[in-house]
């Protein structure tokens, strides 16, 4: 049976995604050195080697939903304008842009989350379990997994792909960059909301939008 510990392991060797590394070592009957081999002949094991090498080129993507009631822009940068004119490339971008205006992320990584963020965020968590009856010291240990879940929900690569939520978008750019095998990087993106905080009709746009998105195929 797999378990998370070789998944773990068997991504940090290679750079695959998540699901393709259970995949792996369940073709593999569990044998590390197998699963590596068979990502590698299907050409799934060679994105984390690509990931030093210098983006120049890419291209920004836009995505408008709602009849202009959100907006996004992203800049996505590869190796070569090759690539950045391919199929594959350009609807890797409009699916990011598409996932920002979804589930609107704050950054596009948890490095890029400034400290002041990270203190804030912490202090509200602990004082959130003292007030649910934990203690000081069960509220602190009880800080790492909240912090984990405030990534998930607000770094653009730890979130669930709304398209394919069995994966997160760093698994989609993985697996992206193992296709057109080029480095990828999102670099920056802005995403704008129709009257985003004026004293207005409260609408979920972000929930309709990954309601609509997910049924794109």
């Amino acid at each position: 049976m797999t378990t998370a510990e070789q998944i773990r392991e068997l991504r940090e060797k290679t750079g695959a995604g998540m699901m393709d590394c259970k995949r792996a070592l369940t073709e593999s009957d569990g044998d590390m050195d197998k699963a590596i081999k068979w990502l590698r002949e299907k050409g799934l094991a060679s994105a984390g080697k690509k990931s030093s090498r210098i983006t120049a080129e890419g291209t920004v993507g836009s995505y408008i939903h709602m009849n202009g009631k959100i907006g996004v822009l992203v800049e996505v940068n590869c190796e070569t304008d090759f690539v950045a004119r391919t199929d594959n490339f350009t609807a890797f971008v409009k699916n990011i842009a598409m996932q920002i205006a979804a589930a609107n992320p704050s950054y596009v990584s948890r490095e890029q989350v400034p400290e002041t963020v990270l203190e804030n965020e912490k202090e509200v968590f602990i004082a959130q379990a003292i007030n649910e009856g934990k203690s000081q010291d069960i509220a602190e240990k009880m800080v790492a997994g909240r912090i984990e879940k405030f990534y998930k929900e607000n770094c653009l690569l730890e979130q669930e792909y709304v398209k394919n939520t069995s994966q997160t978008v760093g698994d989609l750019l993985k697996e992206t960059v193992s296709v057109i095998g080029e480095n990828i990087i999102i670099r920056r993106f802005a995403r704008y909301q129709m009257g985003e905080g004026l004293d207005k009709r409260s609408e979920n746009f972000a929930e309709e939008i990954a309601k609509q998105i997910s049924k794109v195929q």
